[in-house]
């Protein structure tokens, strides 16, 4: 809550104190050059030279959601490792118990049930990509939703990166699965048993549907993920604006107040279980592509 009134301060220094919910919006979802840090305010990130790059200059500044991203990288990590070093203990007699217990348990389920139901046979190599999605995913999502935080997979180039990194790694390992006459299947498809000039009349309209689902496929990754995310957080500040919309209203405004608080209280709840499940539906579905172009059948 200590966020949204950051938030609505900065919004109404910016509209001469009149509340603008729009801007509330977009300063806690839009990608920005400043962090807000407890108790401190926002803070401006330095400005790097632009890399150039051909005929091309970038700019490799940090923003708020590399810091994040940043951030989400090291959680991630510091909990696999504290994971991986109770699940060994566990090899030597004694038993991983409270967060590492729950951690080794979605191991195991991703590792056993997913990727092998999924991927099939030599499933094994790509169980820590998948989880490390997950993990990294999820850790994102809840992220957006604790104080002086924010949720870089509202933003469609985070999602875009991770759904090229799963649109590479299919690819690439049907290539290396199907080797190169067996790959151009998956692009010129015919169905078994179609003959004589059907054969051409089908190929003709299944190959542009078949190369454009390889790209559609992460395609849909990237928005899936983007849209769920960012849909929550709008809904979130657009309850609690109306708080501001409505506090000039005295018989009404602590009516108002309360209801939103209510609201947003519930959803924040729903918004829990919804990163959860983002995580686990981006993991799966990469899971899914891979086992679909290595194992065609």
């Amino acid at each position: 809550m200590t966020n949204v009134y950051q938030e609505h301060g900065a919004a109404q220094e910016a509209h001469a104190g009149e509340f603008d919910l729009g801007e509330m919006l977009g300063h806690h979802i839009l990608n920005s050059t400043e962090y807000e840090l407890p108790f401190i305010g926002p803070v401006h990130l330095p400005h790097w030279p632009e890399l150039a790059v051909g005929g091309l200059t970038i700019d490799v500044s940090p923003t708020k959601h590399v810091i994040l991203l940043l951030l989400g990288a090291v959680i991630t990590a510091a909990f696999s490792i504290l994971a991986g070093q109770r699940v060994a203990r566990a090899a030597a007699g004694r038993a991983p118990s409270g967060l590492a217990n729950a951690i080794e348990a979605v191991v195991v389920y991703f590792c056993d049930d997913l990727c092998k139901g999924y991927i099939g046979h030599g499933y094994q190599r790509f169980v820590p990509l998948v989880l490390t999605l997950f993990f990294f995913i999820l850790t994102m999502n809840l992220l957006g939703l604790v104080p002086w935080g924010g949720s870089a997979t509202g933003n469609i180039v985070v999602t875009g990166t991770l759904a090229l990194v799963t649109f590479v790694v299919v690819e690439v390992s049907g290539f290396l699965s199907l080797g190169f006459r067996g790959y151009l299947r998956t692009i010129f498809f015919v169905p078994p048993g179609v003959t004589g000039a059907m054969k051409y009349v089908v190929l003709a309209v299944m190959t542009p549907v078949e190369f454009m689902g390889k790209f559609l496929k992460p395609f849909a990754l990237a928005i899936r993920l983007f849209a769920n995310m960012t849909a929550g957080h709008v809904l979130i500040f657009s309850v609690l604006g109306f708080i501001f919309l409505f506090g000039n209203y005295a018989y009404i405004r602590w009516l108002i107040a309360a209801g939103s608080y209510g609201l947003v209280s519930a959803i924040l709840l729903l918004e829990v279980l919804i990163a959860f499940i983002q995580a686990y539906v981006f993991a799966m579905l990469t899971a899914a592509f891979i086992g679909l172009i290595r194992h065609p059948h």
